[in-house]
């Protein structure tokens, strides 16, 4: 699955096509995890100004052509800028192919581009397993993206951050009035139980930390998988967070993870499961410890790890 540092490699590797201006828009399975819009062809004549990602979402931003003269000048002015929210699913990609390049069995949307030599090139969106979607931003964006956490790579992401939910330490107790005007107290929320590796992972607390991820930062940390997340410290937190950030920035400079058919847009497959310390590797020896690597599951996910250099406290 196309977690947070290949959605952020495909983004990154969409800025040739930048600046062009698309000239034609061919759905062939629009139906994926919803079904996309029956107007993506409204995009022809608009050309793509910027791409941004949110999470394991990604924003096309497209702005209608400049006109060309005085009979085009009006229809050019009703026109508003568009936005494409696109997610890559459990097995999509954004892919980039020369002008003639015939379409495979999964591929569900073309949208041609011409550049200012009027050289043309393709771009298709690939999903064997169609869970992945390509949705107007105006009818899902708010919907998809508000209730999100923050960014594990930005400043807002800390172990203070981290602390402070897991504890409830921000969440005073809480005045309420019932119906007869009686004041009464409302519980504090107790602290999360739950275990850290599910904590990581929830998309309400930080986005983008998936499965390769948070098995390879709790390894790095020495932290068991199932740890309850209130049991842990914040001199632990602050190591935790610190191995998130430093690995996801580690996948995205190489291009993340290639498991399975995930390639970016230009083609190229990426190098960080060459890096693995554990992920997949169950039956294996730790490369710290030689222990022999044990495998668990939570929430229906394989979580490896190293039961000596990663006690269950």
């Amino acid at each position: 699955m196309p977690e947070l540092p290949e959605v952020e490699t495909t983004k990154t590797s969409l800025a040739p096509l930048l600046g062009q201006r698309v000239i034609d828009v061919k759905v062939f399975q629009p139906k994926l995890r919803w079904s996309m819009p029956d107007d993506l062809d409204s995009l022809v004549h608009y050309t793509l100004d910027s791409v941004e990602r949110r999470a394991k979402y990604l924003i096309l931003n497209f702005l209608p052509l400049a006109p060309k003269d005085d009979s085009t000048a009006a229809q050019a002015g009703t026109l508003l800028p568009r936005q494409l929210l696109v997610h890559l699913g459990m097995s999509g990609s954004l892919q980039q192919h020369s002008d003639g390049t015939d379409t495979r069995k999964h591929d569900h949307l073309v949208i041609v581009f011409s550049d200012v030599d009027n050289t043309k090139s393709q771009l298709h969106y690939y999903d064997p397993r169609r869970f992945g979607s390509v949705l107007w931003y105006k009818d899902y964006g708010t919907k998809l993206l508000d209730h999100l956490g923050p960014e594990p790579l930005a400043d807002e992401f800390t172990a203070d951050y981290l602390y402070q939910f897991i504890q409830r330490t921000n969440t005073a107790d809480i005045d309420d009035t019932d119906k007869i005007g009686r004041k009464t107290k409302l519980k504090k929320p107790q602290p999360i139980t739950r275990p850290i590796k599910s904590v990581i992972m929830e998309q309400q607390i930080v986005v983008g930390v998936g499965n390769i991820y948070a098995t390879e930062s709790l390894y790095l940390s020495g932290i068991h998988p199932a740890t309850p997340a209130h049991h842990l410290s914040y001199d632990q937190l602050t190591v935790l967070v610190a191995h998130i950030k430093a690995i996801l920035q580690k996948a995205i400079e190489l291009g993340g993870s290639t498991l399975r058919d995930f390639t970016v847009a230009s083609g190229q497959t990426g190098y960080f499961q060459q890096t693995l310390n554990v992920y997949g590797k169950q039956g294996e020896t730790c490369p710290h410890c030689s222990t022999v690597l044990e495998n668990i599951k939570l929430n229906g996910r394989a979580s490896v790890y190293c039961a000596n250099c990663q006690p269950l406290i």
